[in-house]
């Protein structure tokens, strides 16, 4: 089951003002766009979520955890996130039931993509859904992962390489993991066996590729790939690229 989708498409047609900022939605669905009487997404089994959020200066979100395991990845703009200060561009986890923020948008304001394996039915927050919280550990560990802020590589840096090259930035023996890749201009990589975990995201960074034959994909556009599908392969276009990968732990409601 590989999903993909394009930035420039999302933006145009699904990018909606709130509050403080804006969503947009770019795989799969959300508390903010489930219908009125739709039935959500089964717990517990594969089901890609991602969307984009931007939150206007000195926006706050609450601390709070959720009922799924999540990536999160600023893309633009700075601030804090608990006791992390974050940027362009950072990675955050979280395990199910891991409570987190606040988040604290600097003057610029903050953006961030929000990547899940599992439907989840939105923020439950602190210190009201404490006793929830405390419940859970019975059957769920606790784990938060941030990485410093690494900005994405520009055309020049990615011209002068000679092949293709990665990262690890975080890595786990439940197959939890995020590594970066960086190609020349139509370079090519593979990226790790999917099998190993919970399923990935992909995120374009910078230049524009595409995966597993899809069209090119410009900056922000999102790619999931499911368990069950074997390792995809990325081909950088004419100004190379740099994606992120990022992987889940094997599903298990109880990973305790």
């Amino acid at each position: 089951m590989i999903v993909t989708s394009d930035s420039v498409t999302a933006r145009t047609l699904s990018r909606r003002k709130t509050g403080n900022g804006w969503n947009t939605p770019f795989i799969g669905k959300n508390k903010n766009t489930l219908k009125d009487g739709e039935t959500p997404p089964e717990t517990g089994v594969i089901y890609p979520m991602a969307f984009l959020v931007e939150k206007d200066p000195g926006a706050i979100v609450r601390p709070h955890f959720h009922a799924a395991d999540q990536f999160q990845v600023v893309t633009q703009g700075g601030g804090r996130l608990g006791r992390h200060d974050i940027g362009s561009v950072a990675v955050h986890y979280t395990d199910a039931y891991s409570a987190y923020g606040p988040i604290v948008a600097a003057g610029e304001g903050v953006s961030w993509f929000t990547l899940r394996n599992s439907w989840d039915p939105g923020a439950r927050y602190m210190p009201a859904a404490r006793d929830q919280l405390r419940a859970a550990r019975a059957k769920y560990e606790h784990r938060e992962t941030t990485t410093a802020p690494m900005p994405a590589w520009g055309e020049t840096e990615l011209v002068s390489l000679a092949a293709a090259d990665w990262v690890t930035e975080m890595e786990c023996a439940d197959g939890m993991g995020s590594w970066r890749f960086r190609l020349p201009a139509s370079g090519t990589a593979v990226g790790p066996d999917p099998g190993n975990g919970g399923g990935q995201f992909w995120v374009v960074l910078s230049g524009g590729a595409s995966c597993d034959g899809s069209a090119l994909l410009p900056v922000e556009s999102v790619v999931f790939v499911g368990p069950e599908d074997a390792a995809v392969s990325v081909a950088a276009g004419p100004l190379g690229a740099e994606l992120l990968c990022m992987q889940f732990p094997r599903l298990n409601t109880a990973r305790a």
